[in-house]
């Protein structure tokens, strides 16, 4: 068998978390001896990952430690950790011989496995976001030089999306060892959690739904805006499925625009799914992506999407035929919710469309492509 390693900071309920986790399930099992190692134990899927492989962490969560003086010393930890040198880091905590070893996220994740003291091993590196657009990770390295320089140490470099991928290359000029791995997702699974019962009032009026992190990456606090333009002309309301950082300067928003009649911020939740189907049309607000798990669960569920054109937006929505794709900005957006709240034949073609592109999903064909790849 041959033995994998996946490198994650944490597995803290964002997309790619999500994906991984999918992905470790519908590995071969009897080709692939599975290993998930994060830094941090923090997240939402750790404890069903060590059902279905070796789970690990070099760091306990934080909410371990008690009391202001271990918690200062959790901090300590956490910064000395990160500070070490990537091949040190490496030859410590990344305990065992492994045949590939990838590291599944950008930052943190790559500049360790980039650095790996095994050199044996099959490096592969995962981009899930468009690097041009927002170039978060140059906060893990020196300069851009040290980031081209660590990515040129990977045996191959996979990319969610064409335009992830594109993104990719204009950032760092590399061009070889490339490939696009679209994020596996389980059709059947999600339609069927789907199903689960959940308490609803009544609708007032069409309902949207947005999952996602409470992160400034996802433009909540533009689609408040755009909710408040929108709310003395039209009955609706909307749902935000999710939880992060940012959760007390939305509610300031959401209390400045009195819109405590139309939003609701439900939290992050475990199945999100059930959510989406109690909706009319899903929302995608982000100002950055790389190919959208939740749009993808979206068109799966045969909603209408209204989204922002980021990262992966035409490879799944195609020239606005499968959804409706705004500039990405708010006046935009804005007038992409207005025309979808005002043209009932519009809901009616994109609801027909969603569900016609929901049957495009194939996991196991994803898997394959991914197999290949190990």
């Amino acid at each position: 068998m041959k033995k994998i390693l996946f490198f994650v900071e944490s597995l803290s309920g964002g997309g790619a978390e999500k994906v991984l986790t999918d992905l470790v399930s519908n590995l071969d099992a009897t080709k692939y001896d599975v290993t998930v190692c994060s830094l941090v134990d923090v997240g939402v899927y750790n404890e069903y990952l060590g059902t279905i492989c070796t789970y690990k962490s070099i760091l306990a969560s934080e909410e371990t430690y008690k009391g202001v003086l271990q918690k200062k010393w959790y901090g300590f930890k956490y910064k000395l950790l990160r500070k070490l040198p990537p091949k040190l880091f490496h030859s410590l905590f990344i305990k065992g011989k492994y045949d590939v070893e990838i590291a599944f996220l950008e930052g943190f994740s790559t500049k360790i496995i980039g650095n790996s003291s095994n050199p044996n091993s099959k490096k592969i590196a995962w981009v899930h976001i468009d690097l041009f657009a927002n170039h978060w990770t140059k906060i893990e390295y020196k300069n851009l030089e040290e980031e081209i320089n660590t990515y040129k140490k990977f045996d191959h470099i996979a990319s969610v999306a064409e335009s992830v991928q594109n993104a990719f290359s204009k950032r760092f000029g590399i061009k070889e060892k490339l490939s696009v791995k679209y994020n596996p997702v389980n059709r059947k699974d999600i339609i069927s959690r789907s199903n689960e019962s959940l308490k609803s009032e009544d609708k007032k009026g069409l309902r949207f739904v947005t999952v996602g992190r409470l992160e400034p990456q996802k433009g909540y606090d533009r689609l408040l805006e755009v909710v408040h333009k929108l709310k003395p002309d039209f009955d609706f309301e909307l749902w935000i499925v999710g939880e992060g950082s940012r959760r007390l300067e939305l509610e300031s928003a959401i209390a400045k625009y009195k819109l405590e009649d139309v939003v609701t911020l439900q939290g992050f939740q475990k199945n999100p799914y059930k959510y989406i189907r109690l909706s009319d049309a899903f929302v995608c607000s982000s100002r950055s992506e790389g190919f959208s798990t939740v749009v993808t669960e979206a068109l799966i569920l045969g909603k209408p999407v209204i989204a922002t054109d980021c990262s992966g937006m035409k490879e799944l929505l195609g020239d606005n035929e499968y959804g409706i794709i705004t500039e990405n900005n708010t006046e935009s957006l804005y007038f992409g919710l207005k025309k979808f709240l005002e043209d009932k034949l519009l809901q009616s073609h994109y609801t027909k469309k969603s569900q016609e592109r929901s049957t495009d999903f194939d996991i196991k064909a994803t898997i394959k492509s991914i197999e290949e790849l190990l």
